[in-house]
């Protein structure tokens, strides 16, 4: 009677004995698991905020940008060149505002390349203009807008007053001239020359520039695009 008590009595334990393992042996998949599950999300969280900002800037580079509408030229009376350029801008459909401070304007005609950053000496809002425009921003060529590679603007439309002297920012519906007086840069631009640039924002995709020069300068004001 002994002997079995004592065989039953170690069964029992050896029985027991495999339930506390199985038991710790659950417990640390319980605890492998949160951690790998701890992990996971907080790695799917960081993916999400990156996804976020990914698309975010992905559409602001595709809606965002200047749209070049029209590019007018100067040729004064027995000049034979174009030495003032006026270039019609709006913001693209969708767009964010357009800070044109920290725009630069790319010009090539073929042989020389320069780049055009904003003055503030040469801006004119919308009720400052009166009559020929061209005689306005004949009558700005003063330093540096005549000796330097810098561009003014002119505000044709601005409804919201975003587009200031300081701070020249356009939105949706805002339409402006980018003023240039192309004397120093490139000597003016004489009859078939062609014409290559880009108007290059902080963000989104850049206006483009194109045209040639007319075979003959026929008129005070050329329509170049």
């Amino acid at each position: 009677m002994e002997i079995r008590s004592k065989k039953s009595l170690l069964k029992e334990k050896d029985v027991g004995a495999i339930g506390i393992g199985a038991m710790i042996v659950f417990i640390a998949m319980v605890l492998v698991a949160g951690i790998a599950a701890s992990v996971l999300i907080q790695t799917s969280g960081r993916l999400e905020t990156k996804a976020m900002k990914s698309g975010q800037e992905t559409i602001a580079e595709v809606a965002t940008g200047m749209h070049v509408e029209n590019i007018l030229g100067l040729n004064k009376t027995g000049q034979g060149n174009i030495s003032l350029l006026a270039i019609q801008v709006r913001p693209r459909a969708g767009s964010r505002g357009i800070d044109l401070s920290q725009t630069v304007v790319e010009i090539s005609d073929s042989s020389t390349k320069n780049l055009f950053t904003y003055n503030q000496g040469n801006f004119t809002s919308t009720a400052s203009i009166d009559g020929d425009i061209f005689a306005y921003i004949d009558g700005l060529t003063t330093y540096p807008y005549d000796n330097s590679t810098v561009f003014g603007i002119m505000v044709l439309e601005d409804a919201d007053g975003s587009c200031v002297q300081a701070n020249p920012v356009v939105n949706s519906g805002d339409h402006v001239l980018l003023t240039f007086n192309i004397t120093h840069a490139f000597g003016g631009f004489e009859e078939r020359v062609d014409v290559n640039g880009l108007v290059i924002a902080e963000e989104g995709s850049p206006g483009v520039i194109s045209f040639t020069t007319p075979a003959a300068y026929n008129d005070a004001i050329v329509e170049l695009q």
